[in-house]
């Protein structure tokens, strides 16, 4: 099942329970990290090393 909205421009398996993903949001073209380990889970923005938001145009 896919998404209108979101994209899967990055997926790595770190380890058996730890995956990383990078999510594009289409509409805002703004990058976010996803980070999973075993049931638990955190998203955030990626930053540049300015501290501005990575976005894909």
């Amino acid at each position: 099942m896919g998404s209108d909205r979101f994209d899967i421009k990055e997926k790595e398996m770190v380890s058996i329970m730890t995956e990383t993903i990078v999510i594009v949001d289409k509409e805002t073209g703004v990058n976010y990290l996803y980070v999973g380990r075993g049931y638990g889970g955190g998203l955030t923005p990626l930053l540049d090393a300015d501290g501005n938001l990575v976005v894909t145009r």
